[in-house]
């Protein structure tokens, strides 16, 4: 992950010496199945992030980040506990339309791709009687504009056509920001077939390790695996651990990141993360689970199931797990999954069951791993709703 990922997704709020021992006191036990409430779990995820909206109507709006509000004002109007008109709502979407451009999105915004697409969710969710109709195709048309594709040079033989990065100078693609915006173009009503979308899968289809007609790339036979990577084309660190201040890290994880690619003979390790957003990113553009790309996903997936933790990278990175996961298994519309072992698994109360221990007393949910951002509540506890929300 390059340094602009590390800013939005790699800081922490600080939960402060005390907090974060008390997060890593708890007991193993506590984490497993408690049979959780998820509308217990709702009320108190929106009760704390009511309290923790700005005078200005942001959250965390220290960061000058209005993703990570957009993302609050989403997961609040999922959770089917709060409602357009609410006050704090207005408040939410106020601040949020400081930073529309005039000309389409949020094209002015810091990571103005990412911010887009997650505003572009929050203003689809508020969207009553027209209000927000030329916000969102606005938005909708500055994310097809910032897509690489001819527009920008690019041929379908290029690596990065498809895809799209954070936004702003000579913004890398990758399959977290592509997959946002295919997210965000689907649930505002765009059809699978639209040719967004459709460039979208080439470049998300040379993301996925799996050695088939639909990548060309030299990594893509070497893991062969069906999960996915972070990005297609030039290989880079590893997600989040480049960043300002700490060029010491990014110089071991370009160590490791090499010591692996040399361990796996030139390939790329998946991520499991990466493999629902790249599952759900094929579903969003039309594919159906006879196609040799989503039959590879999906049989890394069941290899690789489970809400303990966040497969290969432990605790870091979990709740944006979650919130891919939920999403991905929403998308395929089935109440159940069965992995490589046979077992069918309820994911919705597992899901439950995972994030019910989790959460605080507060109401919030929070990574002791802060890293990818997973310190500051308001987000995680966002990706929490949002993930409890997906149908």
């Amino acid at each position: 992950m390059n340094a602009t990922r590390r800013t939005f997704l790699g800081l922490g709020l600080g939960l402060g010496a005390a907090g974060l021992a008390a997060f890593h006191a708890r007991p193993a036990a506590a984490l497993g199945r408690r049979d959780a409430d998820p509308a217990a779990l709702i009320n108190k995820g929106v009760a704390f992030l009511r309290q923790r909206q700005g005078e200005d109507g942001s959250w965390s709006g220290d960061r000058n980040e209005p993703g990570i509000s957009a993302l609050a004002v989403t997961a609040l109007l999922r959770s089917g506990r709060v409602v357009v008109d609410d006050p704090m709502i207005a408040r939410g979407l106020a601040y949020l339309e400081r930073y529309v451009d005039p000309e389409g999105g949020l094209a002015g915004a810091p990571h103005s791709v990412y911010s887009t697409s997650v505003a572009l969710m929050a203003f689809h969710e508020a969207n009553r009687a027209g209000r927000y109709d030329a916000v969102v195709e606005g938005c909708q048309a500055f994310l097809k504009g910032s897509q690489y594709d001819e527009g920008e040079g690019k041929s379908p033989d290029d690596p990065y056509y498809g895809g799209l990065g954070y936004g702003g100078g000579d913004s890398r693609p990758d399959l977290s920001n592509t997959s946002f915006m295919m997210e965000a173009l689907h649930d505002s009503g765009l059809p699978p077939d639209d040719p967004a979308l459709r460039k979208a899968l080439i470049f998300v289809s040379r993301c996925q390790n799996l050695d088939s007609e639909f990548n060309d790339q030299p990594y893509a036979d070497k893991v062969n695996d069906g999960g996915f990577i972070y990005t297609a084309g030039a290989v880079a660190p590893p997600p989040g651990r480049a960043g300002r201040g700490r060029e010491g890290e990014a110089a071991r994880a370009r160590a490791e990141a090499a010591a692996d690619r040399e361990a796996l003979g030139g390939g790329i390790r998946s991520a499991a993360g990466m493999t629902y957003a790249g599952f759900k990113s094929m579903i969003y553009a039309g594919l159906e689970e006879d196609d040799i790309r989503v039959k590879a996903a999906l049989d890394y997936i069941a290899r690789n199931y489970t809400l303990e933790e966040n497969p290969g990278s432990g605790q870091r990175g979990l709740y944006y797990y979650y919130l891919m996961f939920a999403r991905a298994m929403a998308a395929r519309g089935e109440a159940t999954f069965t992995d490589a072992g046979g077992t069918v698994h309820d994911w919705k109360a597992e899901l439950v069951d995972a994030l019910g221990p989790r959460q605080q007393e507060s109401g919030a949910w929070v990574n002791a791993d802060d890293r990818y951002m997973e310190g500051d509540p308001n987000i995680v506890t966002s990706y929490a709703l949002m993930a409890l929300a997906a149908r």
